[in-house]
């Protein structure tokens, strides 16, 4: 075929032999031809054009080829059925596509006479509908075109703690998007996420969501064996709260909780460095004038509602099942502390990446088509459904349907409205990890020089998925560092050092 070919126009020739199918050749084809009794629509053409000076045409039921002649005859010929959208050969990824779904429709009709008897009798529209309800045709094609090669695996196990951080990870296996790259992914519940490293680092997941510092810690050695670890991309930003239980309705300045105990659900976590952050500038030391504890996300509810803790900073949906359960209020959501912060990424080891290139790049991209979907508050709705029950989120749709479309109750009689509670942006800013890497320092998690830059930019790989988003036609951002103003205070990503020196409360 021509790599360029209409493959619906059923007078197009694409596969080797003749377009009947009943000649070796197309000069045996074209000989018969002359000799038939009645025309034949069927022609001889070179279906790439800059293969060919010559214009092809297509000989028209009528009358028989002998009986005109001169200009009658040049009549009787007529140009073949222009194709819809003219294929390029600059746009390799759509050339690939249309010699992928040749190779299927061939495995489908066996040759050119069987495939344009049925393109003739249907119409090329109703033969690709057909064709794909009883064929994932889409699907087989994606298979071919971006794994870039054959995927050394399908079968892939990916972890994720019940919470709405990681809801790209966890719809993408319900609605389709793994199945879309040709994946078979199992997306598997882990009650926390201290079990989730222990199980990325024996291997048992191929991949994990995590909190965006894990991968940064365990690269570096914070709290386990140092590995090697990326983060391709961020899943969510926003998306967390401070909950207190009901018996402090009336203590909203947070100089009144010396003494609290708080609940976040890991060291190295979003929620644990914003805590200190927020309690640090309102001039409480976290280590000191508060009690943290690391409890499980789906442990945090009943926790408060015991009374072993005052407060947790959380990822939702426990802060609004706490309001749910009518045993604590929502103090604050965490974009009021730092617009835009990411909290929970997709991850996985530097090993997975080396020795399963092409299945890497195919998860890499559902989780990013994935993440695009979810960043649509149309599709919220839809997500909250598929993601609520049993086996993911077990948790009343209506409290995860107030998370993600950002309309909810927050325990003190208010109904409140703020469509970015959480949102959806995958790109892993480098300045992000300075960030988080600056208030590890800050807190004492790692001591001695660190290398911010050389960090960042070997874990969170922003400048891959610069190139991944632009080949899925998605749109990223060019610089892949920001400077940041939280509560009033400027981070400047390439003065980390200076950044940490300039709090009064910190460790060292």
């Amino acid at each position: 075929m021509g790599a360029l070919s209409n493959l619906y126009d059923p007078d197009e020739v694409l596969w080797t032999g003749c377009p009947c199918g009943l000649h070796a050749t197309m000069f045996e084809h074209q000989a018969a031809l002359a000799s038939a009794e009645k025309g034949s629509r069927f022609y001889c053409a070179e279906t790439t054009p800059e293969m060919s000076g010559v214009e092809p045409v297509r000989i028209e039921r009528g009358p028989r080829l002998g009986e005109l002649g001169g200009e009658d005859g040049l009549r009787a010929l007529s140009a073949p059925v222009e194709q819809p959208e003219q294929l390029d050969w600059k746009d390799q990824e759509k050339v690939l596509a249309n010699i992928a779904e040749s190779a299927i429709m061939k495995g489908i009709f066996g040759s050119d006479m069987n495939r344009r008897n049925f393109l003739r009798a249907v119409g090329g529209t109703t033969a690709a509908a057909a064709i794909a309800s009883v064929l994932p045709i889409e699907k087989a094609i994606a298979d071919i075109v971006d794994a870039k090669g054959a995927l050394e695996k399908t079968d892939l196990n990916v972890g994720f703690v019940p919470i709405t951080c990681a809801t790209p990870i966890i719809m993408a296996a319900p609605l389709g998007f793994y199945e879309k790259y040709g994946l078979n992914v199992s997306v598997i519940k882990t009650a926390g996420w201290a079990v989730s490293r222990d199980k990325s680092l024996s291997f048992e997941y191929d991949a994990a969501h995590m909190l965006t510092p894990m991968p940064l810690a365990i690269t570096v050695g914070a709290g386990s064996a140092a590995t090697p670890w990326t983060m391709p991309a961020v899943e969510n930003i926003n998306g967390q709260a401070i909950t207190l239980a009901m018996k402090h309705k009336d203590k909203q300045d947070p100089k009144q909780w010396k003494g609290f105990t708080f609940g976040v659900p890991f060291e190295y976590s979003m929620h644990n460095f914003l805590l200190r952050y927020y309690v640090a500038e309102a001039g409480l030391d976290p280590d000191q004038d508060i009690q943290i504890r690391v409890v499980p996300p789906p442990e945090m509810v009943a926790n408060l509602s015991a009374g072993n803790l005052d407060g947790y900073l959380s990822p939702d949906p426990f802060n609004q099942r706490a309001v749910y359960d009518g045993v604590g209020f929502i103090y604050k959501l965490t974009k009021e502390i730092w617009p835009g912060h990411p909290c929970c990424a997709f991850a996985a080891s530097q090993k997975f990446i080396d020795e399963t290139p092409n299945t890497f790049l195919a998860l890499f991209k559902s989780i990013l088509d994935a993440t695009t979907y979810s960043s649509n508050p149309e599709n919220r709705a839809e997500i909250s459904t598929a993601i609520s029950p049993k086996n993911y989120l077990n948790q009343p749709e209506t409290v995860v349907k107030q998370v993600l479309t950002g309309r909810f109750a927050d325990g003190l009689g208010k109904v409140r409205n703020e469509p970015d509670r959480i949102d959806f942006d995958p790109f892993p800013y480098h300045s992000f990890a300075v960030w988080i890497l600056s208030q590890m320092k800050r807190w004492g998690y790692i001591e001695g020089d660190v290398n911010y830059k050389q960090v960042a930019e070997q874990v969170y790989l922003a400048t891959d998925a610069q190139a991944v988003m632009a080949d899925m036609g998605l749109s990223a951002p060019e610089a892949t560092y920001q400077s940041y103003e939280i509560m009033g205070k400027s981070f400047d990503p390439a003065s980390p050092e200076a950044y940490i020196d300039s709090f009064a409360i910190k460790r060292g």
